[in-house]
Formats: C-alpha cells, sequence, structure tokens
C-alpha cells in the first residue's frame, strides 16, 4: 500500500510539471483498488501536487475488478465525480470485461497490445482492435491501442478506429526528468503525420 500512495503522489507531482494539455495515467493495483483510503490518497496526491482532476486518469485491469467489492465501485465512482478519468487497461485479456462495461461507466477502454501487435498483418487481431474501437465509439469512450511498435501498425490501429496509442514507436520509457522533452518532439512528430 504505501509503494502505491508513493507512486500516485510522485507521479502526480512531476505531472503538476508538464504542459497543461498533457494528462497522466497511473495502475492502480487489485490491493488499492480494496483500500478504503484510496479517494483520499487520490485527494492528497492532487492538492500537493496541484494538479487538477481532469489532467488524472486511473488504469485498472479487469482482475483487479473481479477482486474488488461494491466498495471499491462506489470509491470509483466518487473519483469520477471529482473528474478523475477511470480507464480499463488490458481490455479483452479475462472473461468478463464487457460485462465490467456495463457496471461501470468507464471513460477509456485500453486494448491489450496482444491483439494491436500485428494488426497490420493479421486480419483476425486486426478485426479484434475495430470490434473493441466500435465498442468504444458506441458507448462513448476512448479507446487506446496498447503497445504499438511499428508505423504500419499505428496506421492500422487509426484505420480502426482508436483514439489513442502507446508503446515502443512513440517512446521507450525514459526517466521523469526527460518527459518534458519528449512531449514536445512528440507534439511537432505527431502534427506531421
Amino acid at each position: 500500500m504505501p509503494l502505491g500512495h508513493w507512486v500516485l503522489r510522485s507521479s502526480c507531482l512531476e505531472a503538476g510539471r508538464w504542459s497543461d494539455d498533457i494528462r497522466l495515467a497511473v495502475n492502480l493495483s487489485p490491493v488499492q483498488l480494496r483500500d478504503r483510503n484510496l479517494v483520499k490518497s487520490v485527494v492528497a496526491a492532487l492538492e500537493v501536487s496541484g494538479l487538477p482532476a481532469n489532467r488524472l486518469e486511473l488504469e485498472i485491469t479487469e482482475t483487479a475488478l473481479i477482486s474488488s467489492t461494491e466498495l471499491s465501485i462506489g470509491m470509483l465512482h466518487q473519483l469520477r465525480e471529482m473528474g478523475v478519468e477511470i480507464a480499463m487497461d488490458d481490455f479483452g485479456t479475462g472473461y468478463s470485461s464487457i460485462n465490467y462495461l456495463r457496471r461501470f461507466p468507464f471513460d477509456k477502454i485500453k486494448i491489450d497490445r496482444s491483439f494491436v501487435s500485428g494488426s497490420d498483418r493479421d486480419e483476425e487481431s486486426s478485426a479484434i482492435v475495430r470490434m473493441i474501437a466500435s465498442l468504444g465509439m458506441t458507448l462513448g469512450v476512448k479507446t487506446t491501442a496498447e503497445g504499438v511498435e511499428t508505423e504500419d501498425e499505428m496506421k492500422s490501429v487509426r484505420r480502426a478506429g482508436c483514439t489513442e496509442m502507446q508503446g515502443y514507436l512513440l517512446s521507450r520509457p525514459v526517466p521523469a526528468g526527460e518527459i518534458g522533452q519528449i512531449l514536445g518532439n512528440h507534439s511537432t512528430i505527431m502534427a506531421t503525420r
């Protein structure tokens, strides 16, 4: 639990230094999702960092939701009411993902890299990405393609209707001090594509 609180707080402090149009996504562990103090922890991290709630996105895997309770779902609703976005991470890798989309109104669906990888060459993967992007569009939520590593995969997930992407094509993990420079470079690169 202390590590989860530290990651959230440290990440918010770092993101508070970024441009106002850049959002921060933080993964929540199943343990954090069961913590009765989750909302207080998020509020404290936002307050100390000065980061507006609408610039924070919390990512939750289906595995975390399976082990959660109604209390957890209630806390997620409280966070959404504050303006924090909630994303379902690794969509499609569990057994009940669609049921969770009905149970909780997510702001974003993150399509697992196992479907994105090779989607430019494999018709089955491409069809799954299109289906999930279409589902997101119908539900009025953003869709992020995870694991985009090539230009062709980027083109494929864009054609499929994904609204966002992440992966090594955009950037490998970097130290926090380099993020500002990376973001500036990507704004220029993405504007030309």
